[in-house]
C-alpha cells in the first residue's frame, strides 16, 4: 500500500524477509519477485482512472527495462554499499526539496512540455532510476516521483502513476535476472505477492482519491524513514 502511493515498500518487505531467515542475496530475489505484483496491481488501478500517460510510457518502459538490466549488470563490479553515502544525502536534499516547495500547479494552469521534449526527459528519468534500482534500489519509487513532478511538472498523483510504468519495468528485469539465477524462492514470494497484489491496488486506490496531498505526505514519511535507515546503515558500516 505504501509502495503504490510512495514507493519505499521494500522498506517493509525486505526486512522482513532477512528477519524471517532468507539469506541477503534469497532475500533480494524473493522481494523483487513479490513485488513485480504490487507494481503491476498499482499500474493498472492507476491506468483505470486515467491517471497514466501511455504516450509517455511507450518510452519510459524500455528504458526502465534496459536500466534495471544495466543496474543488475554493474552491481557485478561496483559494491553498492559505494551508493549509500551519496543516496543519503540525495534523500535528505528529497525530503528538503518535498517540505518547503509550493504545490505544483493544476494541469489546467501548467505551461505543457512540448511531447518530444517531455519524452526525452521522461527517457532519461527512466534510465537513471531504472540503472540505481537493478544496481541498489532503496528510494526508487520516490526517486521517480520526484522526478516526474519537477521536471515534467507533473502533479504528485499524476508522477506516482507515471512512476509505476518505470516501477514495473524494473521489477520485472530483476525478476527475470534472479530468476535465472534461482534466487526467488517462490514458495515465500507467491503468498506475499497475493497479499502485494491487494495491497497496491488499495494505496493505488487512496492515491487516485487523496490525490496530491496525500501522496506529498506519505512520500515525506517515506523519505524520511530511508533517511534512518541509510544514515544507520552508514553510520554502522
Amino acid at each position: 500500500m505504501v509502495d503504490a502511493i510512495a514507493g519505499g515498500g521494500g522498506l517493509i518487505t525486505l526486512p522482513a524477509l532477512l528477519t524471517a531467515g532468507l539469506p541477503p542475496h534469497v532475500a533480494l530475489g524473493t522481494n523483487k519477485g513479490q513485488s513485480v505484483f504490487g507494481s503491476f496491481a498499482a499500474l493498472v488501478r492507476f491506468s483505470r482512472s486515467g491517471l497514466v500517460d501511455w504516450k509517455l510510457a511507450r518510452v519510459t518502459f524500455p528504458f526502465g527495462l534496459g536500466g534495471a538490466f544495466a543496474g543488475a549488470a554493474l552491481v557485478l563490479l561496483v559494491k553498492p554499499e559505494v551508493l549509500k553515502p551519496l543516496v543519503l544525502v540525495l534523500l535528505i536534499a528529497v525530503a528538503v526539496f518535498l517540505a518547503f516547495r509550493r504545490a505544483p500547479k493544476s494541469a489546467a494552469h501548467a505551461e505543457p512540455s512540448p511531447r518530444s521534449r517531455a519524452q526525452a526527459i521522461g527517457a532519461l528519468i527512466a534510465l537513471a532510476v531504472g540503472t540505481y534500482d537493478g544496481f541498489f534500489g532503496p528510494g526508487t519509487g520516490t526517486f521517480l516521483i520526484v522526478g516526474f513532478n519537477t521536471l515534467l511538472g507533473h502533479g504528485l498523483a499524476r508522477a506516482s502513476a507515471d512512476a509505476k510504468v518505470v516501477n514495473f519495468a524494473s521489477n520485472l528485469a530483476s525478476v527475470l535476472l534472479f530468476s535465472l539465477k534461482g534466487v526467488v524462492l517462490w514458495k515465500v514470494a507467491l503468498p506475499m505477492a497475493a497479499a502485494q497484489f491487494t495491497g497496491a491496488w488499495l494505496g493505488a486506490h487512496l492515491a487516485v482519491k487523496g490525490g496530491d496531498t496525500l501522496v506529498r505526505k506519505v512520500v515525506l514519511a517515506v523519505v524520511l524513514a530511508l533517511v534512518l535507515k541509510l544514515g544507520h546503515d552508514v553510520v554502522l558500516g
